[in-house]
């Protein structure tokens, strides 16, 4: 039996949540002789325990995959985290401690403070983000390249996005086809346990979709003008 902590919050609905937890542990474990019981720590993590013979080598590729919460950085360390909190001097990551992330490191997103550059971005409290750490000393970071390049693509691609936090899938579509909009979107893409990324078809506006279906949801929702 190995027990791991994984970088995926439950919070908001932790029924729905932890519902959702059980199907995705038990649908990454399905080739391996391997079993999760999940749990909550104190600090929203999911906690998972493992048993069976894959035990360890399935707690590995856990880890690997989700990343794990932890107080200890160094600088150039990289770590998968959530959007903890939006400042205008700054955004907060928590990772298992709080890093900050300071507004001369987000020049690379262009003008504006640290609140516009979010509103701009789609990001959100919950979003799931990688960063990586500039100053361990004063708990200081910025997102990795491959997160940063991540959210451009999405400002970039010509097509406007709409990032949805604290919901399932099904609550998503669900809320998408209720109000006819099936039609402008060309899919949802799982960011992470219970956050996704909708991208609306070509003169689709995001805003708008996010008026529909705000109404369907109990998350929050980011929107990503097109460039």
């Amino acid at each position: 039996m190995v027990k791991t902590q994984l970088a995926i919050k439950i919070y908001g609905s932790r029924e729905r949540a932890i519902h959702s937890a059980k199907v995705l542990m038990d649908n990454e474990l399905k080739e391996l002789d391997a079993e999760s019981e999940i749990s909550v720590s104190e600090n929203d993590w999911l906690s998972v325990e493992i048993t069976g013979e894959d035990d360890e080598f399935a707690s590995n590729f856990l880890a690997q995959k989700y990343g794990r919460p932890t107080r200890m950085i160094k600088n150039g360390s990289v770590h998968k985290g959530f959007i903890h909190k939006i400042d205008k001097d700054m955004l907060q990551v928590d990772i298992g401690t709080i890093i900050n992330i300071p507004k001369e490191n987000l020049n690379f997103f262009g003008a504006g403070d640290a609140q516009q550059i979010a509103a701009r971005f789609g990001i959100i409290q919950q979003l799931p983000v990688e960063i990586e750490i500039s100053d361990a000393s004063k708990a200081e970071g910025r997102f990795t390249k491959v997160q940063a390049d991540k959210l451009w693509a999405w400002k970039k691609s010509g097509l406007d996005h709409v990032v949805a936090n604290s919901v399932t899938r099904s609550e998503l579509k669900a809320a998408i086809k209720k109000t006819g909009h099936s039609r402008d979107i060309y899919g949802i893409e799982r960011l992470g346990l219970m956050e996704h990324v909708i991208t609306c078809r070509e003169k689709t506006d995001g805003p708008g979709i996010v008026a529909a279906i705000g109404k369907y949801l109990k998350g929050e929702l980011g929107v990503i003008k097109a460039a």
